[in-house]
C-alpha cells in the first residue's frame, strides 16, 4: 500500500510541474500524447520571461520511431514574424538528450524508449519588452518530432 501511495504521489509531482504549451500552428505536428514539456518559472501561459534570466526547457517524450539526429527549430514569433532565438536555434539537440536514469545519451534515439531533452535559452537585456510566442521544435530534417508554441511576455 505504501508503496502504491508513493507512486501516485510522485505521479502527481511530476503533473504538477508540467507546463501547459499549445500545439504548433499552420499543420505543424502537434505535442503529442505523453509528452511533457516544463518551463522554469511557467505553470501555464503567459510566460513572463525576465530580461537578463536564463529560461529551462525540459521535454520528457518517447518516440515512435527511430531518430538519427536532432536540431533545436527555436524562434519568437513577433508579429507573425519568426525570429530565431540566438544561441540555440539551428544547434546540435542531440547533445541535450538523456535518458531515464538521467544519462546523457545523444543521438540516435530508439523507439519505444523514454529520453529527456534538456536545454535553456537566456532572455538579453537588450530584448525589448513585448507579447509574443516562443515556438519550440526538436526537428530531424524537415519533420518535427516535437512541436509546441508558448504565449509568453518579456518583462524587466
Amino acid at each position: 500500500m505504501l508503496r502504491e501511495t508513493l507512486f501516485v504521489f510522485a505521479a502527481l509531482a511530476v503533473l504538477a510541474s508540467a507546463t501547459e504549451v499549445q500545439p504548433c500552428e499552420n499543420g505543424a505536428p502537434l505535442v503529442t500524447d505523453g509528452v511533457q514539456i516544463t518551463v522554469s518559472g511557467c505553470d501555464k501561459p503567459t510566460c513572463l520571461l525576465r530580461q537578463g534570466t536564463t529560461i529551462n526547457i525540459q521535454a520528457k517524450f518517447t518516440p515512435e520511431r527511430a531518430i538519427q539526429s536532432l536540431v533545436n527549430d527555436v524562434s519568437a514569433l513577433l508579429f507573425n514574424v519568426p525570429l530565431p532565438f540566438v544561441g540555440v536555434d539551428g544547434t546540435n539537440a542531440c547533445e541535450n538528450i538523456y535518458n531515464a536514469e538521467g544519462s546523457k545519451t545523444g543521438c540516435p534515439m530508439q523507439p519505444g524508449v523514454e529520453y529527456t531533452y534538456k536545454n535553456s535559452f537566456d532572455v538579453l537585456p537588450i530584448y525589448p519588452r513585448v507579447a509574443l510566442t516562443v515556438r519550440y521544435a526538436l526537428r530531424e530534417g524537415n519533420d518535427r518530432i516535437i512541436c509546441f508554441e508558448l504565449p509568453s511576455k518579456i518583462t524587466k
